[in-house]
């Protein structure tokens, strides 16, 4: 098959695409490449190596056939997603299950010879007249034991031009692969284009093979739905990770510092709308990914990578005094592309929330754009949408961590986990251990909806982990692999919750923006052993002086005993209803760990019992060091 698969590809391909490709020497890469020129039937391909010549001529070919297009500062371009394609389709994102396990999945899915069979009739020819682009990448840094390489196929340059911003290249690092070594492998094609935009979205299907470690994505450009290594390698990789005992996270990875300027390295899970990016952009410390993580286990500890070199990230409410670094970012020459947001007539790039000056009318996602124009339904079409986008290196970042493309990874002190609940969690809590944190706070993560998003207020949102859109194994699967990643450990990372969403009676949030500040400096303290906590039932919280003097030394701020005592008191009832809606969602489940369970019932026992000795809403002070 192999030399078949040569022969053919020599007969496709130009001698300059052809010899790059044969270099790698791996006759799976060289197979499944054939097999979909085949499919796909492309006009020519284009082998993309590591050289700064194949980067250029992506971005170049972008530029030129309108995928992007070039803005007034130097180096940053403008995409449009068709009017329709402006997020991830759901929907129509299915895993390809056998029939036997097609049946007892919770998964959405397909079975697998339908579905593949459907995916590749879609396939069939749809790269005619068009160029075939093969980009190699490195999921993790190169070189290291988080290193996962990849293999994308497309037809959009600006696919292959945000994945070269967003991944560290992988072409030299396929070359150093074995021959029957895993590679993750994508297949996409923008499909038939009209007025430069994916036409047939009726025909959009986004498909995961996880026996095959293929992703198939058809008839769409946003990059949520085509850039292969994102959050469709997330799906591939947690399941390869749930099988070999270490972690892939939907989580950011950061450092915070002391007033000595010692660093410890946390790790954060939070849902959207929830401060998870914020959180890892807070001024002062260092980043090293705001997404997505690898969490290995060496020498009885654990390290983390950020699994990529750059960040695709929500640019609405983006500006100069709520995201100063980001935002000058966005505002210097260099390396940017924005998507779905206003182009002013000066060719400028505008999105909600920048600023409360308005450019008035432009150029945008639904074409030639001004104030109150409205779609086919009568509904007004925004500036920029809600969901546009920026891409951007992190090291293009004034606060990227130096141990950002660190081969080893950087050992993990704390796992935090957020969520946006109004009544029930304390801004910040310590978990009593790793299986206790694992169950009660990353395993129970609710997240209330916001009027904006449902046009209803407070519905708790389940997610697990923040990671309940990407599971490719049943939940209690992957509720065991966390608790099972303590096992071996000599240092176990401290579990902390955070909740920046606590509100009063009367609505008003009992936090200030710039409080997350201080609710990781007193998780660096517990983890530097440098500060006690009180023992609550619920888990371990600051003691108010060590707040006080952390609150005047970071914010210059006067910290009173009695916004200590409103925001850390003790709401029993509420904590209560918590783990009933908990441990029902789980009771609905298949084969979830009975230790779940069981540390939901004490939780629920010393929450009774404290209950019973200090009422509903014990303040701070009831409880000990």
């Amino acid at each position: 098959m192999t030399e078949r698969s040569l022969d053919f590809l020599k007969e496709k391909m130009d001698q300059s695409n052809f010899q790059k490709l044969e270099a790698l020497g791996n006759s799976n890469l060289f197979n499944f490449v054939a097999d979909f020129i085949k499919l796909c039937n492309p006009s020519s391909v284009f082998v993309r190596s590591d050289s700064r010549e194949d980067r250029g001529y992506i971005r170049e070919k972008a530029k030129e056939l309108g995928e992007e297009k070039p803005l007034a500062r130097e180096g940053h371009t403008i995409h449009f997603d068709g009017y329709n394609d402006q997020a991830r389709d759901k929907k129509n994102t299915k895993y390809l299950l056998e029939k036997a396990d097609l049946e007892k999945s919770r998964l959405n899915s397909i079975a697998k010879q339908q579905g593949t069979k459907e995916i590749k009739t879609i396939l069939k020819d749809i790269m005619q007249g068009k160029e075939m682009i093969i980009c190699f990448f490195c999921l993790g840094p190169g070189d290291s034991m988080f290193s996962l390489p990849a293999v994308q196929i497309t037809d959009s340059y600006y696919v292959a031009h945000s994945e070269d911003i967003l991944y560290r290249p992988g072409y030299n690092q396929f070359k150093k692969i074995e021959e029957n070594s895993d590679f993750f492998k994508f297949v996409h094609s923008a499909g038939e284009l009209e007025s430069g935009v994916s036409k047939n979205i009726d025909k959009r299907r986004v498909y995961i093979d996880l026996d095959e470690k293929l992703v198939y994505s058809a008839n769409t450009q946003y990059a949520g739905n085509t850039v292969g290594l994102k959050k469709l390698a997330l799906r591939l990789a947690i399941n390869k990770a749930t099988s070999q005992n270490w972690l892939a996270e939907h989580m950011f990875v950061m450092s915070v510092s002391d007033k000595e300027g010692d660093k410890s390295y946390f790790c954060g899970a939070y849902p959207s709308m929830c401060g998870k990016t914020s959180t890892a952009m807070i001024e002062g410390e260092t980043i090293i990914g705001d997404d997505i993580a690898y969490l290995k286990k060496k020498d009885a500890k654990v390290f983390a990578t950020n699994v990529e070199r750059g960040a695709f990230g929500i640019i609405k409410g983006v500006n100069p005094e709520d995201d100063p670094i980001i935002y000058k970012t966005l505002s210097k020459e260099g390396e940017v592309i924005f998507s779905n947001i206003l182009i002013t007539e000066k060719n400028f790039p505008f999105w909600e929330g920048k600023s409360k000056e308005h450019p008035g009318s432009g150029t945008n996602f639904a074409g030639k754009w001004f104030p109150g124009k409205t779609d086919q339904e009568g509904e007004e079409i925004p500036a920029s949408h809600k969901n546009a986008r920026f891409t951007i290196r992190i090291k293009d970042l004034e606060n990227a961590d130096e141990n950002l493309n660190n081969p080893e990874g950087v050992n993990i002190k704390g796992m935090i986990y957020g969520g946006r609940d109004s009544d029930t969690s304390v801004p910040v809590e310590q978990a009593f251990n790793w299986q206790h944190g694992i169950v009660t706070k990353a395993a129970s993560i609710e997240s209330e909806t916001t009027a904006a998003t449902l046009g209803q207020e407070g519905v708790r949102v389940f997610n697990p982990m923040s990671n309940i859109d990407f599971l490719s194994v049943p939940l209690s699967k992957y509720i065991q692999a966390n608790l099972d990643f303590e096992k071996e450990l000599e240092s176990v990372p401290l579990v902390f919750s955070v909740n920046y969403f606590l509100r009063n009676k009367e609505g008003k949030f009992l936090n200030g923006m710039k409080d997350k500040k201080i609710w990781l400096k007193w998780a660096k303290l517990r983890a530097d052993k440098k500060a006690e906590g009180l023992k609550t039932p619920t888990g371990l919280i600051p003691a108010y002086q060590d707040l006080k003097s952390l609150f005047k030394d970071y914010l210059g701020k006067d910290y009173s005993e009695e916004d200590y005592n409103t925001q850390f008191t003790l709401r029993i009832p509420e904590n209560l209803e918590k783990i009933e809606r908990i441990t029902n969602i789980y009771r609905d489940r298949d084969n979830i760990p009975s230790v779940l369970f069981k540390e939901l019932e004490e939780q629920k026992k010393r929450l009774l019992e404290c209950q019973k000795e200090y009422g509903d809403y014990p303040k701070p002070s009831n409880f000990k060091k």
